[in-house]
């Protein structure tokens, strides 16, 4: 099995860097929180493991990912309590004035989450085993 990830943005790069790897990352609305008193954006979700498909195997593994420093949060078409999985298609930023900007979640059904943010800063991590695509994951902690 493939290692576990755990990854950093601080730019665009980086940013586009954790958004190949969630690409297709199936998550569940109430997986989502804005904590405004610490300004952070953290989200839950089962990814595909890209590198393990490299090798022949069809995994996924459960990630969490957070964003620092968020201002705001605008969800634009997207029902925060849908009790079905979205599917995370891809994560960008756009700079307004250095270094803020919005980072802006698109989800497979044309929805959106934006978030206003001092600056980029942002972090995803596995948070345990993998399991084989088509299988049920394991129970969470």
């Amino acid at each position: 099995m493939p290692e576990e990830l755990k990854l950093l943005a601080f730019d665009e790069e980086d940013l586009a860097v954790i958004s190949t790897h969630l690409q297709d990352a199936a998550v569940l609305p109430a997986d989502m929180a804005w904590l405004p008193a610490e300004k952070r954006f953290a989200l839950v979700v089962d990814r595909f493991d890209w590198c393990g498909a490299q090798s022949g195997e069809r995994i996924r593994r459960r990630s969490g990912l957070h964003f620092e420093r968020v201002l705001h949060v605008q969800r634009l078409r997207f029902d925060q309590h849908a009790p079905t999985q979205a599917v995370l298609l891809s994560i960008g930023f756009e700079k307004s004035e250095d270094p803020a900007g919005i980072v802006t979640l698109h989800f497979d059904d044309g929805g959106a989450i934006r978030l206003k943010v001092e600056c980029l800063e942002a972090a995803m991590s596995d948070l345990g085993p993998a399991w084989p695509c088509g299988s049920p994951p394991p129970a969470r902690a």
